[in-house]
């Protein structure tokens, strides 16, 4: 009796189970997730990348004229720094030039 008893209940359970289980989602599909793919920048060639710095300078130097040397833009990071005053005086030549014109 006791196994009988015990089928029954386990019968019982992995139907309720069953239909516990099901979803009523009208959509059973899942959504498709976005793939991101990341395109490498190019980077700059030392020219390039002194003449940005040149110009970061200029516009530097348009917004405030009192700069030292020792304030670099952004732009010049990674630029050898035996190079840095003849670039600060670049931009501020190119700075001049700009308010002139």
């Amino acid at each position: 009796m006791r196994r009988t008893t015990t089928t029954a209940l386990l019968a019982a359970l992995l139907t309720v189970g069953g239909v516990a289980g099901c979803s009523s989602d009208s959509d059973p599909d899942p959504k498709p997730t976005a793939t991101v793919t990341k395109t490498a920048t190019p980077s700059l060639s030392t020219a390039e990348a002194r003449a940005a710095c040149v110009d970061a300078w200029a516009q530097a130097l348009l917004k405030d004229a009192d700069l030292g040397v020792d304030e670099e833009p952004a732009a010049c990071a990674g630029l050898p720094g035996d190079d840095r005053l003849d670039r600060y005086m670049e931009g501020m030549q190119k700075r001049n030039a700009i308010n002139r014109g």
